[in-house]
């Protein structure tokens, strides 16, 4: 009788074994689909960041050069001017005519130019600000309110949209 107990446990953990068996490679075959499932995931979505990185990339490459494009384009007309006033300045004998012309030109650039965000810095007579100006030279001064004041400007200085894109070079009291 031992010996069928014996002959039967042992035939039921052959079966355990080859149940655990199956599970075993089951859950490994479940393990390498899913892993398999994740690589597959990722390739997508870093191709698909490459890209949207690369488009990226390009449409600011396209805004900056359609940006300056624009600017050209209004920059033109006002360099079509200057030709006609050098055209003009031979045939003409007031300079009051000339200075005429040459405010209108101005004029019409300071405009494009306001209209894209320039300004120009307002510095004469103000404190010397290092972040804005540039000192090219000191002078000596008799007042003593007038020490660390800009004295001259030499250079007007601009702003786009509140950058310093051109410090102003000044002379300063001292």
């Amino acid at each position: 009788m031992k010996s069928k107990k014996k002959k039967k446990l042992k035939e039921e953990l052959e079966k355990e074994a080859k149940v655990d068996l199956t599970n075993e490679v089951s859950e490994e075959s479940v393990v390498k689909e899913i892993n398999i499932d994740f690589k597959d995931k990722y390739i997508r979505l870093y191709s698909e960041f490459e890209n949207y990185r690369k488009r990226t990339a390009r449409e600011k490459i396209d805004i900056i050069t359609n940006a300056s494009e624009n600017l050209l384009k209004e920059i033109i007309p006002i360099l079509d001017d200057f030709e006609r006033a050098i055209e003009n300045n031979e045939k003409v004998e007031e300079s009051s005519t000339i200075k005429e012309g040459f405010e209108l030109i101005h004029n019409k650039i300071y405009k494009i130019l306001k209209n894209q965000g320039l300004k120009p810095m307002d510095s004469l007579g103000k404190s010397f600000d290092p972040d804005i100006h540039e000192a090219i030279t000191k002078i000596p001064v008799k007042k003593d309110k007038m020490k660390g004041k800009v004295m001259d400007v030499i250079e007007k200085g601009y702003t786009l949209n509140e950058k310093v894109i051109r410090f102003a070079k000044v002379v300063v009291g001292e």
